[in-house]
């Protein structure tokens, strides 16, 4: 293997989607298969061993070992969690749970008359059920229980680092799903008796451990160089447009706005990067610092009037915005209103009998809550109706319909979208409001701001009620209270005209970043098979590696 290729490529490489977890499997994976380091035609295994198998893709010197007849695994205890106490007393021993061998262990102790599966620091467990079957962890002292296993193997032959990195290698993990019953069934020892396992020369082994333990060490410091750019690019990217968004100065915001779009795309590294960019575009939209203001345009002001002149349902109970609570100055010919200003009527959803399974075909159906939490309207999110459920006129949903959902996490209550294709035969559900926004306004602009002014997700997350976690609800007053910045109409218009326009921007710079992720993809795996052959990259692997 040639690690000085992998460094001289690594600013390309590490932009592949998990780059250095998939170079250090392929270190992994070389080094049980005799890849990693040379082999002396004067190593052999010890003598007891000889008449084993010689497999493909192991070297001649090696023997593969059958688990069944060298090998064995014994099962830990689950003593009742009656005697479990969280700290250390004497006669008690530290009980390991899968929980307690990640990043975020829980140590429980029990009386040591209550197992006799107990394991020393530098023994294997092997996680036996669950989400964690499969996975090798290295013991401490103490005993474990029921959902490890210790692997057990002849320590005359197999030093215990290559033994691990054997258990975690594809080599023994491929087989091992292959033999698993299920994830919740785990494994036996009848279910391992065919899987065999690679055997080098005692003095290859450390070579091995040696050569990896090199070569992982060169992977972290990889990785701190890759974190360090990435955190770099992260904060430029953050301060500038953070700078965007906090100059008070609107025309000079505007132009450094073009000025850092046309650089965006060269410093674009990675997807979280063009959602902030979205953010910060919004967020300008939002402030009146996205198109210049027109002296020409009609102010806020007097569309409001016009809007009180028609006396727009729910206003009159709608107290002023104080002048010390506005979330932010506006510009000039913009007004703060309650977005209960706004609406002109409103139709609550209806909550009739439908089946736990969407709506097939043209049947009825009754959205929920997910198909209007998002910026996107979502019309496969919905249960069908029963067959003698008849909808209401008043509950269909409609092309142009401006929906917002009461109920959701505390992170989504009150989302909206605007329905842009006319849905067929859907109904709302009791927990979607349908909104009439007044005709002289943007419903687009006014749904902007209701999902992503940081004011309105702060103040719909603090009046959110309900006693589960996982589902808050806010009442339509309290929609109505949401305090809004009004732009003038035809600004409105022109706002989201240019927030559509630049989210197709943002829009092709993912796609763009993702093909080139693609790229990358096989630009790591042409430098991970030349560092193999120890051999340059050649021009056809280049070519093939860049499209």
């Amino acid at each position: 293997m040639n690690p000085e290729l992998l460094v001289s490529h690594f600013d390309r490489i590490s932009d592949a989607p998990d780059a250095l977890s998939r170079l250090r499997l392929f270190i992994l994976n070389l080094a049980v298969r005799g890849k990693l380091v040379d082999q002396s035609k004067t190593e052999r295994v010890s003598d007891e061993y000889l008449n084993e198998p010689v497999l493909d893709p192991f070297p001649a010197n090696w023997r593969v070992l059958n688990f069944g007849k060298f090998c064995d695994i014994q099962g830990g205890n689950q003593p009742p969690k009656s005697q479990f106490v969280n700290e250390p007393r004497l006669g008690y021993v530290r009980l390991f749970q899968i929980r307690d061998l990640g990043e975020s262990p829980v140590p429980t102790y029990i009386p040591v008359g209550s197992t006799n599966r107990f394991c020393r620091k530098g023994e294997i467990l092997i996680g036996r059920y669950g989400a964690s079957v499969g996975k090798v962890f290295w013991a401490q002292e103490g005993a474990y229980n029921v959902a490890l296993a210790k692997f057990l193997y002849p320590e005359n032959t197999l030093i215990p680092e290559f033994a691990f990195l054997v258990l975690k290698s594809n080599l023994f993990q491929e087989k091992l799903a292959a033999a698993t019953r299920s994830a919740q069934a785990g494994f036996n020892k009848g279910d391992l008796a065919k899987i065999t396992i690679p055997l080098p020369p005692l003095s290859e082994q450390h070579r091995i451990i040696a050569k990896v333990d090199e070569l992982m060490a060169l992977c972290n410091r990889l990785e701190e160089l890759h974190t360090d750019v990435r955190s770099r690019s992260h904060q430029l990217t953050a301060a500038s447009l953070n700078r965007l968004t906090n100059d008070t100065n609107a025309e000079a915001v505007r132009q450094h706005a073009n000025s850092y779009l046309d650089q965006f795309p060269r410093m674009t590294k990675n997807c979280e990067q063009i959602e902030m960019l979205r953010k910060t575009i919004r967020n300008l939209a939002i402030r009146g610092k996205l198109v210049p203001q027109d002296p020409k345009d009609e102010p806020a002001s007097e569309l409001l009037k016009r809007l009180q002149n028609k006396k727009a349902n729910s206003q009159a109970a709608l107290p002023e915005i104080p002048a010390d609570t506005m979330p932010f100055a506006l510009p000039s010919g913009w007004q703060w209103v309650r977005f209960g200003q706004l609406i002109t009527d409103a139709d609550a959803g209806w909550s009739p009998k439908s089946e736990g399974f969407p709506r097939s075909g043209d049947k009825w159906g009754v959205l929920k809550v997910s198909a209007v939490s998002w910026n996107k309207f979502l019309p496969d999110e919905n249960k069908q109706l029963l067959p003698e459920v008849v909808p209401p006129e008043r509950a269909q949903v409609h092309r142009g319909d401006f929906l917002i959902s009461r109920a959701n996490t505390s992170e989504l209550v009150a989302k909206c979208v605007v329905v842009e294709e006319e849905p067929v035969n859907l109904i709302l559900s009791d927990k979607i409001v349908r909104l009439q926004i007044a005709e002289e306004c943007s419903k687009e602009f006014i749904c902007m701001v209701n999902n992503h002014a940081v004011h309105a997700r702060s103040y719909y997350a603090g009046e959110a009620s309900g006693t589960s976690l996982s589902m808050k609800n806010v009442s339509r007053a309290v929609i109505y209270a949401l305090a809004v910045p009004l732009a003038p109409a035809a600004e409105q218009r022109r706002i989201v005209d240019k927030v559509g326009e630049l989210m197709s921007l943002c829009d092709r710079l993912e796609e763009q970043l993702i093909t080139r992720q693609v790229g990358t993809s096989k630009f790591l795996e042409a430098v991970l098979d030349a560092s193999l052959r120890d051999q340059p990259i050649s021009e056809d692997e280049l070519s093939v590696a860049n499209g």
